[in-house]
């Protein structure tokens, strides 16, 4: 008799010889639990036995043990694929029915049914020139892999090229974007100023659509347009139409200058300051602009209308700096900017011309500037915009990743070890917070219960531990404030790309042009700053997580999580990037919407009289909630490879099936760390497949399996045992001890 390295131990053969167990690691599958059939009294069963992915008939006889069984089926398989690389001897033997580990001694007819599943592990007889080989080839797809996603980004995404010129270090990153080929829009977005969604804005910064006006909207920007020529025709005195703007509004402004006045506005306006947004964030901009343009409150005429979406879909956007903007009146200095390159001044940038001026641009893609009546200038500068639209981005970019961090979640939880008690629906149901609940589920969903088993669970199913550290055990509470968040500031973010947000506002069917103050953005700047305070959090909880993966104290994995400190400093650093950004964050939350700095002389009319005494610092608002966002996709990624890293020293012991696909999407672009190499770009490569929602998408089909299971019955995925793991066991195949057995008599 011998025993393996996990101490485990195996019958001898009935003649006699050892049988020896290679350190190998073991195939593993998972199975359909099927019903079995009623008991039968006969002479000669059947079992369904699974080795890796292969599955087999085996019969056996009832005398026959649970040891010759599994010997019987590695031969059998052994004989039918004799090329698949099986040592002759197996590791070890479950049920799949609880995932229950089966005594190789015990006899068949005691602990199993005719037509049962079971599982044999098998050890995988490898070389050691087999696995250099599969080493090798691990690290080649994963190269592949990361030049299939470089590729695609420069595909779909802006890249950057600069001239080389004598003036080569003064050009800026976007001043040197170059011309591309961008691949046809593939869907069609009707604007009617009251329907357009933030994802809506997202398939337009992805270059997916084209834009087209509504019949409907298209009549009351008419109706709209004919009532403001008629008021300028009259000399009536309006502002911003027969008046000057801000601190010049009691200047009253001749007919013959009036086009002038609008033209004037734009220049005038367009000061802004820094990096232009990229190109596919401009088109965000302008499409939310025309949106607003289409409710037919804003006076400009159907004619400039459509050569603003004409320039929208040959994907030609004005040169528009980020800085510049205080949220109030709109966001009139970047608008200025987007306005001007429309006008055919200042740069534009097109697919086929990269940045140029903006009469070139526009004459190279056949299309017309806009030309300005009374009013027009100010309808398109006079809005929220630039903070909405960015806000749009920001708000569908944290809602992919707040899913995400429970996943990720999910499975640093498990390569810990920790327990999955504390999402007990019960624990929830009582404090009932609809995102707390919705990340309870998805954890449920996602971790060890009998419908989905993990053998990491397993392994620690007697463990002593209680409970777990917060950011752990109060995933829930912390994430589920995050999605609630989301929610709160989706709700705001739509309802301001639907607003009619200038000043003043047509009103064509009561004949009225009216002054007020819906170009004010502190709706957006205070939702967006909350966005950033609550998203925040979950880099939060991802770094204290990661710390626990990379500490031996806590984790019980290899410092650094390497197999030879010292020599390799492993997973040092990653922790330390992480820490730097959950850092800045703290900064960058700060809100800046609680600031306000009056503007445009305090707006004096007189000297009783100030108007623009407060404004929102929006801009920034929408800016730095960006950049959180991004800082938390980071911090995740770090943790996802960590807690992937964890498991390969659990191995062979495998996650839940859903969390074993994410760990096998990542292995697709980052091999196991064996020793020190470059890891940024396995880091940008898993950031990246975070931004494109990829491990959400791996694991949504079984949460969607998972979830509904539970709805149909509320303790399908409950953990009822006393342990902290909360695994049940399968009490009719463990002995009863003599104590046991005289608690049940005296019961």
């Amino acid at each position: 008799m011998t025993i393996d390295s996990r101490k485990k131990v195996q019958p001898e053969e009935d003649d006699g010889e050892d049988v020896t167990i290679q350190h190998c690691p073991p195939i593993f599958a998972s199975f359909e639990i099927q019903q079995s059939l009623p008991t039968v009294v006969c002479d000669k069963m059947r079992l369904q036995v699974q080795i890796g992915t292969e599955c087999l008939v085996v019969p056996c006889k009832p005398e026959d043990t649970v040891h010759s069984v599994a010997r019987k089926s590695v031969e059998k398989l052994r004989r039918l694929r004799p090329k698949l690389p099986l040592a002759d001897n197996y590791f070890e033997v479950r049920r799949t029915i609880g995932n229950s580990l089966l005594d190789p001694e015990d006899l068949v007819s005691d602990v199993l049914k005719d037509s049962d599943f079971i599982i044999v592990a098998a050890n995988v007889e490898e070389t050691e020139d087999a696995k250099e080989a599969k080493k090798q080839e691990e690290i080649d797809n994963a190269r592949a892999e990361l030049d299939r996603i470089d590729n695609r980004r420069r595909k779909l995404v802006f890249f950057f090229l600069p001239k080389l010129k004598r003036n080569f270090f003064r050009v800026s990153f976007a001043d040197a974007l170059a011309p591309m080929v961008l691949a046809p829009p593939t869907k069609l977005i009707i604007l009617d100023g009251n329907s357009l969604l933030p994802e809506d804005l997202v398939r337009c910064e992805k270059g997916e659509c084209a834009i087209q006006l509504s019949m409907e909207a298209e009549v009351k920007i008419k109706k709209a347009r004919t009532f403001l020529e008629k008021i300028a025709s009259e000399h009536r005195p309006v502002y911003g139409i027969t008046t000057g703007f801000g601190t010049f509004s009691n200047v009253t402004i001749p007919p013959e200058k009036i086009k002038k006045l609008q033209l004037n506005l734009i220049r005038s306006h367009a000061t802004g300051y820094g990096e232009p947004l990229a190109p596919n964030r401009a088109r965000m901009l302008l499409a939310l602009r025309i949106n607003i343009l289409a409710k037919g409150h804003s006076g400009i005429s159907v004619e400039n209308i459509k050569k603003m979406i004409a320039a929208f879909n040959a994907f030609c956007v004005s040169y528009v700096p980020q800085q510049g903007t205080v949220g109030c009146s709109g966001d009139l200095c970047p608008l200025a900017h987007l306005a001007l390159g429309l006008l055919g001044e200042g740069k534009m940038w097109s697919p086929n011309t990269g940045w140029g001026p903006a009469d070139a641009v526009l004459k190279k893609n056949n299309l017309e500037p806009l030309v300005l009546g009374p009013k027009e200038g100010l309808a398109l500068i006079n809005g929220t915009q630039m903070v909405t639209a960015l806000g749009a981005f920001t708000l569908e970019r944290a809602h992919n990743i707040a899913r995400q961090a429970d996943v990720i979640a999910a499975l640093s939880l498990d390569v810990l070890k920790g327990t999955t008690r504390a999402y007990d629906p019960d624990i929830h149901r009582i404090r009932p917070h609809r995102g707390q609940n919705l990340s309870a589920l998805r954890l449920r969903a996602l971790l060890h219960s009998e419908a989905n088993p993990s053998q990491i669970a397993e392994s620690h199913r007697n463990c002593s531990k209680v409970q777990d550290a917060y950011t752990l055990r109060c995933v829930p509470q912390v994430h589920g404030v995050v999605h609630d968040t989301i929610e709160f500031v989706r709700e705001i973010i739509t309802t301001e790309m639907n607003s009619a947000t200038d000043n003043p506002l047509v009103f064509a069917d009561r004949e009225e042009i009216i002054s007020g103050g819906n170009f004010h953005g502190e709706y957006p700047a205070k939702a967006l700053d909350y966005l950033a305070i609550a998203v925040a959090e979950l880099a939060q909880m991802s770094e204290r997580r990661l710390e626990r993966l990379v500490n031996k104290e806590l984790s019980g994995l290899p410092t650094f999580l390497t197999p030879d400190g010292g020599l390799n400093s492993g997973f040092m650093t990653v922790q330390l990037c992480a820490a730097s950004l959950v850092s800045e964050n703290k900064v960058l939350c700060h809100p800046s919407s609680v600031d306000s700095i009056p503007t445009s002389c305090n707006q004096m009319i007189n000297i009783r009289i100030f108007q623009e005494d407060h404004v929102s610092m929006g801009g920034f608002s929408a800016r730095k909630a960006l950049t959180v966002v991004e800082h938390v996709e980071a911090v995740l990624a770090m943790e996802l490879l960590a807690a992937c890293q964890g498991i390969e020293f659990l191995k062979p012991l495998m996650s839940t099936a859903p969390l074993h696909k994410v760990y096998t999407l990542v292995r697709s672009v980052a091999p196991p760390l064996n020793e020190d190499r470059y890891m940024k770009p396995e880091i940008d490569a898993v950031v990246e497949m975070i931004r494109e929602n990829k491990i959400w998408e791996t694991v949504l089909p079984h949460l969607e399996t998972l979830e509904a299971m539970e709805e149909l019955d509320p303790d399908a995925l409950r953990q009822f045992a006393k342990t902290p793991t909360g695994i049940v066991q399968d009490r009719s195949l463990i002995p009863i001890t003599d104590s046991e057995e005289e608690e049940e008599d005296d019961d």
